[in-house]
């Protein structure tokens, strides 16, 4: 059922506008805890830093992008709620603290998940982004990424690496039963792909990027994103190297930041090669239970859309730094540039 008028607006003042009230500055001086935040309570949905985005219409995918963004179709979304900013290393830390909760990454993986594993994937690790050395890129796709025991959330990069002083960047190597479960400690939801991406592009129907149609402004960069030739050496002449603190890069038109680069967001639906031409009203690919997890375990499993492109995506390179990109991720894999945020979905 569309929401009326009415509904919206009651939706906006009772579910958001606490958490809009004193939004926080964000960027290096943010302590990467939005105001307010804590779990749910009572089963009423904890609020803390959402930005509430009305239901519309808009133009979903891209033709000029990559195959899997094709077709662009319209698509109606109800009115909802949305995290200003990626989840922080604070937040997730946050929840862990309260729950005691392990991630993926964390533990042993099932043998079952990985029949054709190396003995060392079979361990507790993630996936981390090695630069290559001369010549090793041409061994093939993406052979700068490597599995690495011992990496996860708090150790991003493996074994040697950590969070410290990292508290206001987006939390990463959670896998997707990882993301749903703080989602449910808050009382909310992943959100959809069409969710996502009419949220991302901030009210500018069709454009390229959440700030219009070039890559960036004459004054500053608009995401953080990797500059120089890749996979070789991040320059990072924007001052950022790798991830950076949410919201040190401008807001969209809804207020949101940071949906594009930073971090890869993990979004509810299955991945399908290509969006489906026909016009629809609130999509998503699969069909979850009451649990918010999907019906069965070859589902459960199956890759999952992410969304945004992150800090490892480049001009010559990963033009995903748009609203309409996608990919696949193996719903049981962590990688250190996979973040997300959540959503709150308005009541019938």
């Amino acid at each position: 059922m569309r929401p009326t008028d009415l509904s919206w607006a009651l939706f906006a003042v009772v579910f958001a506008a606490p958490a809009l009230a004193a939004q926080p500055a964000l960027c290096d001086a943010y302590s990467g805890l939005p105001s307010g935040f804590a779990a749910a309570q009572g089963g009423q949905p904890n609020r803390a830093g959402l930005v509430a985005i009305a239901g519309g219409r808009f133009r979903m995918g891209s033709d000029e992008g990559y195959p899997e963004e094709r077709s662009v179709h319209e698509v109606r979304v109800d009115a909802f709620a949305i995290d200003r900013h990626e989840v922080t290393n604070a937040q997730f830390a946050r929840f862990v603290q309260a729950t005691g909760y392990v991630t993926r990454a964390e533990r042993a993986p099932e043998a079952a998940d990985f029949p054709a594993a190396a003995a060392d994937r079979l361990a507790p690790g993630a996936a981390v982004f090695v630069p290559p050395r001369k010549g090793e890129h041409l061994r093939g796709a993406y052979a700068w990424w490597r599995w690495m025991p011992g990496a996860d959330w708090r150790h991003p990069a493996g074994p040697g690496s950590d969070i410290r002083g990292r508290g206001n960047h987006p939390v990463v190597q959670v896998a997707f039963e990882d993301a749903q479960a703080y989602a449910k400690w808050l009382g909310r939801e992943l959100p959809t792909e069409a969710q996502w991406e009419y949220a991302a592009r901030g009210g500018l129907d069709g454009a390229t990027y959440p700030w219009g149609n070039t890559p960036e402004t004459r004054t500053r960069p608009m995401a953080n994103t990797w500059q120089g030739r890749f996979p070789f050496g991040d320059q990072g002449t924007d001052g950022r190297k790798g991830s950076a603190p949410v919201g040190c890069y401008a807001a969209n038109g809804y207020g949101l930041v940071d949906v594009v680069g930073n971090a890869w967001e993990w979004t509810r639906d299955l991945y399908k090669a290509e969006h489906d031409v026909r016009a629809v009203e609130n999509p998503m690919v699969v069909s979850l239970n009451a649990e918010g997890t999907a019906t069965t375990a070859a589902t459960t499993n199956a890759a999952r859309v992410i969304k945004g492109g992150s800090f490892l995506c480049a001009p010559d390179f990963c033009v995903r730094y748009r609203p309409a990109s996608r990919q696949p991720q193996e719903a049981t894999l962590g990688a250190m540039h996979v973040g997300f945020r959540t959503v709150l979905n308005a009541p019938n």
